[in-house]
């Protein structure tokens, strides 16, 4: 079975390979249907990664947050036609201790293995879930995403004392949003409070408790735990601004990305005992989660379409790349592919 893969082989340079997929070894193949184009799709893209990084991984396909409709299983748990999100997580064995997302010798697609710019996908059948009908193609897109939030709230859970009074989610980006909105579901008791950058943005927060500007917060507002989802260069000061803010013994779960080392105040972090929880990825577990807890709260799923940029029907190489420059200057939210190829 001949596939056609697209892949990055430069920055801003797409071009076709072909390739077989052998149907005799492969469990499960999964033609795409709808793609969301993720940040660190971007910086590969744009050539925002260091050049050691982008000669060790291009060529390669982009895309790691993607649905598509089973065409082969040979394994019978699926039926032909059924609508499946796809896990870009592909772990070499299983560990009782170490989590997929975690274990060395994880690949990961559009992370130096190819990702969903595919015509088809040959997978594990535990790579892929069965979507319901509740969560619609548009947000079942960026699952993917969706499910980094809810894993760094199920690794919060476990490390996170009882005290929950006050939950602070600084960010007020795409997963800022998305952490914030989940956190708001799961913690009813919970006062839920974000702290962002861009007033317009944080206007979209109508489901949290309160938001606040970062140069603007109040003399007593304090929280007993908090979600950095800021990343980049101001990370830094996302999670020095937090050790100011959190009470004794808190827990701060990392999730933004840098490229760069970040320096702390580890003098007040120590002095008051806070737990730092460092965050990537998610794993089967996390997305039969976000896909239950989807289910259980029709309105999470209304307020994630909120993110929805714009949908791009791409069918060709010329396509792809419209729709990535597209995405560069887009003002706010997610660009979902409509992938017709």
């Amino acid at each position: 079975m001949i596939n056609t893969i697209y892949r990055l082989v430069a920055p801003r340079k797409f071009q076709m390979d072909y390739e077989n997929i052998d149907i005799h070894n492969s469990e499960v193949i999964v033609r795409p249907t709808y793609l969301s184009i993720c940040h660190a799709d971007q910086r590969y893209y744009q050539g925002q990664r260091d050049p050691k990084v982008l000669e060790k991984k291009l060529p390669m396909a982009l895309i790691h947050e993607a649905i598509g409709r089973v065409v082969y299983d040979r394994t019978g748990k699926f039926k032909i036609g059924d609508r499946v999100v796809m896990l870009p997580n592909l772990p070499p064995y299983f560990d009782e201790v170490i989590a997929e997302n975690y274990m060395k010798g994880t690949k990961f697609r559009s992370s130096g293995y190819d990702g969903y710019l595919q015509e088809y996908i040959a997978t594990n059948v535990d790579r892929i879930l069965l979507l319901p009908d509740a969560i619609h193609n548009h947000v079942a897109a960026f699952l993917e995403l969706i499910s980094v939030a809810m894993e760094a709230i199920n690794r919060f859970e476990q490390h996170s004392h009882v005290g929950k009074g006050v939950i602070g989610v600084w960010g007020d980006g795409n997963l800022g949003y998305i952490t914030s909105l989940l956190l708001k579901k799961i913690y009813l008791e919970s006062k839920i409070i974000v702290f962002g950058k861009n007033l317009e943005k944080l206007l979209d927060f109508s489901f949290a408790d309160e938001t606040y500007l970062i140069n603007d917060i109040p003399d007593n507002i304090i929280v007993d735990h908090a979600f950095e989802s800021v990343g980049g260069s101001g990370s830094g000061a996302a999670i020095n601004q937090i050790i100011d803010l959190i009470e004794p013994e808190g827990t701060i779960s990392i999730m933004g990305v840098s490229e760069y080392e970040v320096g702390i105040n580890t003098r007040l972090l120590l002095e008051k005992g806070i737990v730092l929880i460092g965050n990537s990825r998610s794993s089967l577990l996390d997305f039969k989660q976000t896909i239950e807890i989807l289910c259980k709260n029709p309105d999470t799923v209304e307020y994630l379409e909120r993110l929805i940029s714009c949908v791009i029907e791409v069918s060709n190489m010329q396509q792809i790349e419209e729709a990535f420059e597209n995405d560069i200057r887009k003002s706010y939210g997610k660009t979902i592919l409509k992938w017709n190829a």
